[in-house]
């Protein structure tokens, strides 16, 4: 007998849920179910792969970001609000996913690989998300977020032994799906050899994020951070640029003439953090580049009218590894890749034309890797 929930995909829309996790906080949608679980799955797998705590931000059933813990640097520091993180907590793997795409995590449901400690926990308190989903809870976290959102906010709990099931069953429109889980194994299908450590660890990382990523679709991945993830288009050169667009803004954040736009008094840090990524990405509509010249000066708004220093800056972007759910059909997904500096791409292979691909990544001097498996998810 399935649970009511507070409503279905849509607020109009009734429905119930059977199964799932533990819920100890909040009262969630049918959205909210669909994005804990692929969530927590995707983190689940990244932590088997890499080995090190592992955290997403979803939104509406894809991941905003993903990373494995490791070093926050100083751009998300001044962010986030987060001095002195250990580059091994679990905090930092959430700040480096959801720094990713800041604009699209606003409001997420956030995922993660270890039970939430207290320093998670009070970060969490901080920020605008509306989930969080984990395998336990230290004492006295659950009692800080029940807190939040005035007690709506959720709390969900997959349980350490979580395992989903072999066999997947679905309706739609009245006929009834069945298959088998997609539980290939990563690490067997990345020929061994054929990445460095490093290159690796990222390469597991984006296939785990690719797997609970909307289809089409292609992640950019960075030092243990997934910085551009294109979800959900319908064909593959546009989840690229897409991708491309969304780390391109990522590294353009870094740039000192960013970091050092002023927070005129009063504005919140997402509005700030919203007026940041216009600028850098050249995002603003005209009515917007008159409101940005009143609240940031004349000297912004010259430099935003600027290409050049853009140009200079995301050439310097490097050591990307891109991966594909489903095989690159042309070469202009890899000439698209080498402008946002992918060093390596991994890709099921398999197309008619990947002779022109290996070609196309050869002349750019990019790693290519075939692993035959593809990753499609619906």
């Amino acid at each position: 007998m399935g649970v009511p929930v507070r409503y279905g995909m849509n607020p109009h829309q009734s429905a119930t849920v059977t199964g799932g996790p533990a819920i100890l906080g909040g009262e969630p949608s049918l959205i909210n179910y669909l994005d804990a679980l692929n969530a927590y799955a995707l983190v689940r797998e990244a932590d088997e792969a890499g080995g090190l705590p592992a955290a997403a931000s979803f939104k509406h059933v894809s991941p905003a970001g993903a990373a494995l813990s490791g070093s926050v640097d100083d751009v998300a520091v001044e962010t986030w609000r987060t001095p002195g993180v250990a580059a091994d907590s679990l905090i930092s793997a959430y700040v480096r996913a959801r720094d990713a795409d800041p604009k699209s995590s606003f409001g997420d449901v956030v995922a993660l690989s270890r039970p939430v400690d207290a320093e998670t926990a009070d970060f969490l308190r901080t920020v605008i998300c509306d989930a969080v989903i984990a395998p336990g809870y230290e004492e006295g976290a659950v009692d800080v977020l029940r807190a939040k959102k005035g007690g709506r906010f959720l709390i969900f709990e997959g349980g350490s032994d979580w395992r989903p099931p072999v066999r997947e069953r679905r309706e739609v429109l009245g006929a009834v799906i069945e298959q088998d889980r997609d539980a290939a194994d990563l690490a067997a299908a990345l020929p061994a050899g054929a990445l460095d450590d490093a290159h690796r660890r990222d390469a597991l990382l984006g296939m785990a994020t690719a797997r609970y990523t909307q289809s089409n679709s292609v992640v950019l991945v960075r030092d243990g951070a997934a910085v551009g993830i294109g979800a959900g288009q319908q064909n593959r050169v546009d989840c690229v640029r897409l991708a491309g667009a969304k780390a391109r803004v990522w590294w353009l954040r870094r740039h000192p003439f960013v970091r050092e736009l002023p927070t005129p008094e009063g504005m919140r840090r997402q509005d700030r953090l919203n007026w940041q990524i216009r600028f850098a990405g050249a995002e603003m509509t005209r009515s917007q580049q008159v409101e940005f010249a009143g609240l940031f000066g004349d000297e912004a708004a010259a430099r935003y009218a600027d290409p050049a220093w853009r140009e200079e800056w995301a050439a310097k972007l490097d050591d990307v590894t891109l991966v594909s759910d489903g095989f690159l059909p042309f070469r202009d997904n890899v000439d698209h890749a080498a402008e946002f500096g992918v060093s390596a791409i991994v890709e099921p292979g398999g197309s008619t034309r990947s002779d022109e691909v290996a070609a196309a990544a050869s002349e750019h001097g990019i790693t290519r890797v075939e692993t035959g498996l593809r990753l499609f998810h619906h």
